[in-house]
């Protein structure tokens, strides 16, 4: 899908010649806009003019300037006069978006907001003109009433597709319910559940859809080509061995639950049992040990498939130190599962940890520049860090604030800058690095484990191909949980491809009656 970028809309004049051409772009002209800093696109202009004009969700791929739309929006509603607030779910995509407008803004009063600047400071820097803030933080102080809904005219929910359940987006949309504020949701793409976009329209009393892909026409001339490998590995005999024993343990409890009268319909996954647990602790509270004890199996199973031994032995290291229904049996006295851990440990001390770890040396010595590493778990980050350093490929780490381990605001943000600034070849990150993450120069993204849900796949397709053509890499070991969740994703991907499309047919139905979406449905 590669198309020349200097060929693209934006060209308003070419001054040819025999030798030369003469390129002129054309920049946006905006008051509170800094001249001459943001290219002209008219599909960001035109979906920007339809979030000026009613609540709206705009869904556009990542890397074509969802932050731009929003800077327009923004300057539309200086002129009005209103505070801005612009909301996003990790301090490094907050500060991102805050450098972006410090940099593109004519006015100085922006401020950045996270939990870590104390009460006092934080009340006198929402006094600004425009507030760049995580969700959390924006919620507690909505709260606390150390800020006003009404002193903003606009509200920019960045990832809005995190607005569902009791994530602090759906708090904050109940502040600004009732007021008269303009809402902004930007996402790459929208859920492939039917309730939770019901429930994101219904929070943000959404009107409109403005939506792009790649395969609309004004996007095109600025796309790139990703190409996606799946590379599937063999776990080694000593993890079959592992797996074996794990799903024997697993296939026990089933049996017991059968027994006791719980119906999960032959399904044995881990979302079956997940939704079990309430109904157990309420009325079947003969299947409360063998449910738990299934659900620490399922986990640490996955552990061992997708991400390797130490992962597998470090849960298990956690799960007996926080106890609860079922682990003393479990690790004590299960005949499968106490082996598994034995033939664990014996696989440890003999340096074995996952195929996958080879595998990757083998693609990122295969293709040159930056690479960008996901797994969802630390543990398994941690390994790959050391792996990769260990054979002279230059590597740093990305993961959230939580934990003894974690990484504070300021380290996370210098981590990045060092990834930009070519400091090491590599970052392998966690969930934190998927949403936002701008790093241009990015010419393949590796997922070392695969993941059931299209929002995040998108969210981590987008790390590359922003600036030239990238690459995406997703590794699969064979008859594991890893392919399951390839089947699950490819189903969700075509759900969620289409239901932009279908919220605004149902919008458009019901000429914003909200009670009308109830035939979305």
């Amino acid at each position: 899908m590669f198309v020349n970028p200097s060929l693209h809309e934006s060209i308003k004049s070419i001054n040819r010649d025999s030798k030369s051409y003469k390129l002129t772009l054309v920049h946006i002209d905006k008051k509170f806009i800094k001249k001459n800093s943001i290219e002209k696109r008219d599909y960001q202009v035109n979906l920007a003019d339809q979030a000026i004009q009613a609540n709206c969700i705009v869904v556009l791929p990542t890397g074509l300037g969802k932050t731009t739309i929003a800077l327009q929006v923004i300057s539309e509603y200086l002129s009005k006069g209103k505070g801005i607030l612009f909301l996003a779910p990790t301090k490094v995509l907050v500060n991102q978006h805050y450098e972006f407008l410090k940099q593109n803004l004519t006015i100085e009063d922006i401020a950045l907001i996270t939990g870590e600047d104390v009460i006092q400071k934080r009340t006198k820097l929402w006094n600004n003109s425009v507030i760049c803030a995580t969700p959390e933080i924006a919620r507690n102080d909505l709260e606390r009433q150390i800020v006003d809904p009404n002193q903003f005219g606009l509200v920019i929910f960045d990832e809005v597709h995190r607005t569902v359940g009791d994530y602090a987006y759906s708090s904050i949309a109940d502040k600004f319910a009732n007021s008269e504020s303009r809402i902004l949701g930007m996402t790459a793409t929208l859920p492939s559940e039917k309730e939770k976009a019901k429930e994101i329209l219904t929070r943000l009393n959404i009107s409109t859809i403005a939506e792009r892909t790649e395969e609309s026409s004004d996007v095109q001339p600025y796309t790139q080509e990703t190409k996606t490998d799946w590379v599937s590995v063999d776990l080694t005999p000593e993890m079959k061995s592992i797996q074996t024993l794990l799903k024997l343990a697993l296939d026990e409890r089933y049996d017991t639950l059968k027994k006791n009268g719980l119906q999960l319909n032959g399904q044995q996954s881990l979302s079956a049992l997940l939704r079990s647990r309430q109904f157990v602790l309420r009325q079947n509270k003969r299947c409360a040990k063998p449910l738990f004890t299934a659900i620490r199996i399922h986990y640490a199973l996955t552990m061992l498939e997708a991400h390797g031994i130490t992962p597998f032995l470090k849960f298990c290291e956690r799960a007996q130190v926080k106890k609860g229904v079922g682990v003393k049996e479990l690790f004590e006295v299960d005949p499968n599962f106490t082996r598994a851990v034995t033939l664990a440990k014996d696989a440890q001390s003999k340096g074995i940890e996952h195929p996958k770890i080879q595998k990757l040396e083998e693609i990122l010595q295969s293709v040159p520049g930056k690479a960008l590493i996901f797994s969802s778990y630390r543990d398994s980050v941690d390994i790959i860090f050391n792996k990769l350093n260990k054979v002279g490929i230059k590597a740093g780490i990305l993961i959230g604030k939580a934990g003894v381990t974690g990484l504070k605001q300021k380290k996370q943000i210098e981590t990045v800058q060092k990834f930009r600034d070519g400091e090491f070849q590599v970052l392998v990150a966690t969930r934190v690095g998927e949403e936002g993450l701008d790093i241009s120069e990015v010419n393949q993204v590796i997922f070392y484990d695969n993941i059931p849900s299209s929002i995040r796949f998108i969210q981590r397709r987008g790390r590359t191909g922003r600036k030239d053509s990238g690459k995406l890499t997703v590794l699969i070991a064979k008859d594991t949980i890893d392919e399951r969740y390839y089947w699950i994703g490819k189903r969700k991907m075509g759900a969620a491809k289409s239901m932009g499309e279908k919220m605004t047919q149902t919008l458009q139905k019901n000429n914003e009656q909200k009670k009308g979406l109830d035939a979305f449905i």
